[in-house]
């Protein structure tokens, strides 16, 4: 994973596609279709056969309002995923989770990084991903999902959010993580308002001149049913286009739920730049 991760950084790099499994009953787009393992894994291989570069797997919704499952249950949900995907593929697979216990489970179940919405805040984390060396990815929030679409608030979106991240970043780092295995994410939709959103997607340059890989989720997200008045079902064109946006502003990654369409995407725009298509 941390090979992968010195590949964003070269010149002529190319965007990863992080393909999203959420074990869940309650995410916003997928909540409930993969609460069975044998259906996770079904759709996990899929990801895989589809493109995806990573597969992030995580058994806790985050949608605005979501309430904690409980380690227990977050355990439950995705570990027995994790092994047997792990048995069957040796793509990296990133947890998605704020657990220090579930940080601890995944990693020994075969997780190659954690994908963290509290930025490593919640009690006992930071010391987890510490301890087990693996990539970890900081994302931006303004609240907490219980709160965080209220009534976010910020003078400069932009700004804000880089200083944020720049000063967990160096926290985590001075608490032992390397900064090779920092990745930043700014947390579109984690209490941000429509324009919030689409001014970061603008400014997304000054979070890549941080240095640190960008990580950008905004796969069939609420700001798309702001924007064009579409359900969840109906937002994969404007999903494309979100994508493709910040990959021209230079996310290392962006987290999908449509992997082969953004590849099919990508590969295209490789092909009318002159560009080897990304396979």
């Amino acid at each position: 994973m941390i090979s992968l991760l010195a590949d964003t950084r070269r010149v002529g790099r190319r965007c990863l596609i992080m393909g999203v499994l959420n074990v869940t009953p309650d995410s916003f787009w997928d909540g409930g279709r993969y609460r069975q393992t044998d259906a996770a894994v079904a759709h996990g291989l899929k990801l895989i056969a589809e493109g995806a570069d990573i597969l992030d797997i995580g058994g806790e919704s985050t949608r605005p309002g979501a309430a904690s499952p409980g380690v227990a249950a977050e355990l439950e949900r995705i570990i027995p995923v994790m092994e047997k995907l792990r048995q069957l593929s040796n793509i990296p697979i990133s947890v998605d989770t704020s657990s220090a216990e579930v940080m601890q489970a995944a990693v020994a179940a075969g997780a190659d990084m954690i994908n963290d919405v509290s930025a490593l805040h919640r009690p006992g984390a930071l010391a987890a991903a510490v301890a087990a060396g693996v990539p970890v990815c900081l994302m931006h929030m303004q609240g907490d999902p219980q709160t965080m679409q209220l009534q976010p608030r910020y003078a400069d979106v932009v700004a804000e959010v880089k200083d944020l991240l720049l000063q967990r970043a160096a926290e985590c780092m001075a608490a032992g993580l390397a900064h090779d295995c920092l990745i930043i994410d700014p947390g579109f939709g984690f209490g941000k308002s429509l324009e919030h959103n689409l001014s970061l997607l603008r400014g997304l340059d000054v979070l890549v001149a941080t240095g640190f890989p960008v990580l950008v989720g905004l796969s069939r997200k609420s700001m798309l049913g702001e924007l064009l008045g579409r359900s969840a079902e109906d937002r994969l064109p404007g999903s494309l286009a979100l994508a493709v946006a910040a990959r021209q502003r230079g996310a290392s990654i962006v987290r999908v739920h449509d992997v082969a369409a953004t590849l099919d995407v990508f590969r295209t725009l490789d092909a009318v730049g002159g560009s080897r298509p990304s396979v």
